[in-house]
């Protein structure tokens, strides 16, 4: 049986981008397994993911500047766009490759894949852009328009942004999504000091530093700390800042002992934060739907020495056939959501969103509230989360539940259990971190507590 020859990173990046198009499948998944497959060199996966990822981030941008070149081209197959859009990233976006090396090497993969006629058309197009220059963006007259191709944001979340925050506010959060993540950690201080870890891993040969804004975080600049001894030995969780703060809102450690509900929980990152600032006293329970998630709370939970955490499969809605009404000190809803807080992320989430979505996951939402929260004790904290930025999830899910539960009210002392740095973005009872406000995932969090 024949060999089947690995591909090179710009063929593997065009095999992905075909893939994540076609099945609408998880780009960060499909990478690491390209990347395994076609055993690419450690020193080539930044470019197959600099190429993977930017030009899904870029996607409407170059469609747009390709257009006027394709006009005389009525049906172009979908793999050559992927391949149009690929290098013409690389000739736009790229500094250090060379306009020359990038179109050979699309006409050497179009020569491959294809017959003469197409490797003589993508060599046609980009030669032509080559001479003839882009169309100016600037040229739509459009203001919401012409911010939507010039970040690759669908025209409809753009005008759903730029009417609940502002142009200003929506601008930067879109110019803020086409920027890659830095890698953020929290550190497990019940096993070792915030310095002593940075120590540890700038020893090590990463390049971390604290966090200004989150007292337990570490922003990691060179390296994967998945990978590192400290990792290992758990003295770190990777966690994005924002997610941090539901434990802070939640007062997770104001009281050890306590006995508290994570109802949406994995893989997670809010149920150990929240064990760990109990002290390792007290009780977590951790619910999640899908065995294969729960399984994931328990890794990390062994990983970091934890052993007040009790996880459950189960669906949150069903909560009250499970446990007792008024048997929890502290309620944490990390609701199901569209994830629109978490697109530097997940790029491909752009163009598979839709706004009827938006409106199906904020019933979902609420249904989720009301079913959890007759197990909170009077006096008691309920912390309602998301990783997204839109009212409809967020500020409304709240509205509607306070409006439907006598019983709570907002909690206004949220602010002081946050960290000093956050406490400018708190209105009132909510939280709504945006990707510019700390360089974080965008995220939300409103805090409620139950009246005695």
């Amino acid at each position: 049986m024949k060999k089947e020859r690995k591909k090179n990173v710009r063929e593997t990046a065009l095999d992905l981008l075909e893939s994540i198009e076609k099945n609408q499948a998880y780009s960060n998944l499909l990478l690491n397994n390209a990347i395994k497959k076609n055993e690419i060199n450690q020193k080539d996966i930044g470019l197959l993911t600099e190429l993977t990822y930017g030009t899904l981030q870029r996607k409407m941008s170059l469609d747009f500047y390709l257009q006027p070149f394709l006009k005389g081209n009525k049906k172009v197959e979908s793999w050559v766009k992927q391949l149009l859009r690929l290098t013409l990233y690389q000739m736009v976006f790229l500094d250090k490759i060379p306009d020359r090396a990038a179109i050979f090497e699309a006409v050497e993969i179009a020569k491959q894949k294809g017959h003469k006629g197409i490797s003589g058309m993508v060599n046609g197009v980009l030669r032509n852009i080559q001479r003839q220059g882009l169309p100016s963006i600037e040229s739509i007259a459009d203001p919401i328009e012409r911010l939507s191709i010039e970040t690759s944001h669908p025209l409809w979340l753009v005008k759903r942004w730029v009417d609940q925050l502002g142009m200003e506010q929506a601008k930067q959060m879109c110019e803020n999504n086409l920027t890659a993540p830095l890698q953020t950690a929290r550190v497990n201080l019940t096993k070792i000091t915030r310095e002593d870890c940075i120590t540890k891993l700038n020893e090590e040969g990463y390049q971390v530093e604290a966090s200004p804004a989150i007292p337990e975080a570490i922003k990691c600049y060179r390296g994967n700390l998945a990978n590192s001894t400290a990792f290992k030995e758990g003295l770190l969780t990777i966690q994005d800042e924002s997610s941090m703060l539901a434990a802070y809102a939640l007062g997770a450690g104001e009281k050890e002992n306590e006995r508290i509900l994570d109802a949406c929980a994995a893989p997670g990152g809010k149920s150990t934060h929240i064990a760990e600032k109990l002290n390792n006293t007290g009780q977590v329970i951790s619910l999640d739907l899908h065995e294969h998630k729960v399984k994931l709370i328990k890794e990390t939970a062994n990983r970091l020495d934890l052993s007040n955490i009790e996880t459950n499969v189960l669906d949150s809605r069903k909560v009250q056939d499970h446990f007792e009404k008024q048997s929890f000190d502290r309620i944490l809803l990390d609701a199901p959501c569209s994830g629109l807080g978490v697109m530097r992320r997940k790029p491909d989430m752009k163009y598979t969103k839709k706004e009827e979505d938006l409106m199906q996951l904020s019933s979902i939402q609420l249904t989720l509230l009301k079913a959890v929260s007759p197990l909170l004790k009077k006096g008691g904290i309920l912390v309602y989360s998301t990783c997204t930025v839109d009212r409809e999830e967020n500020q409304h899910v709240v509205e509607s539940f306070l409006k439907e539960n006598v019983e709570f009210e907002g909690d206004l002392t949220l602010k002081d259990r946050m960290p000093e740095a956050i406490r400018p973005l708190i209105k009132g009872i909510e939280l709504q971190i945006l990707p510019q406000d700390i360089g974080s995932d965008g995220f939300y969090i409103a805090c409620l507590r139950k009246k005695v």
